[in-house]
């Protein structure tokens, strides 16, 4: 003849306090992807970064600088604005510029080109702007020298 064990009707305490803590875990997982920035290094230059010929930036468009994690725009012809080129929500480079708003490929948060603003979230913060000028033809980002 053999023993048999009941079965349990009912989770054991283990698993029931296994499962809040992952619960915890999650909620803590939620609040760190809020949108808000955290306490990270500089996204913006700390000294002057020279970019290359103004030229190659469109007038009306923008130019993404990802190496130098920089976005450039010339929203008139002569008259340049930079951004960082990295996302306020996690930190992502942002990718791809697309109908005036640059594209961040981490979590899809998308950014004016020629304003910063963000257009579409996660991101809660615009980029921050960066000093830009063009100097005998080519663009310098970045504090002055």
């Amino acid at each position: 003849m053999t023993s048999r064990q009941p079965v349990p009707c009912c989770a054991s305490r283990r698993t029931v306090l296994r499962g809040a803590a992952l619960a915890g875990a999650a909620g803590l997982g939620a609040v760190a992807c809020d949108g808000k920035t955290g306490a990270r290094a500089s996204s913006t230059p700390t000294a002057p970064v020279e970019l290359g010929a103004a030229s190659e930036v469109p007038v009306g468009g923008a130019k993404l600088y990802r190496e130098e994690r920089l976005l450039v725009a010339q929203p008139a012809k002569g008259q340049f604005k930079a951004f960082s080129a990295e996302c306020t929500h996690a930190g992502c480079v942002l990718a791809a510029i697309e109908e005036g708003a640059a594209a961040c490929p981490c979590h899809g948060s998308r950014f004016d080109v020629k304003t910063g603003k963000v257009l579409q979230g996660p991101a809660g913060d615009p980029l921050p702007a960066v000093p830009v000028r063009a100097k005998g033809g080519r663009l310098v980002a970045g504090p002055s020298a």
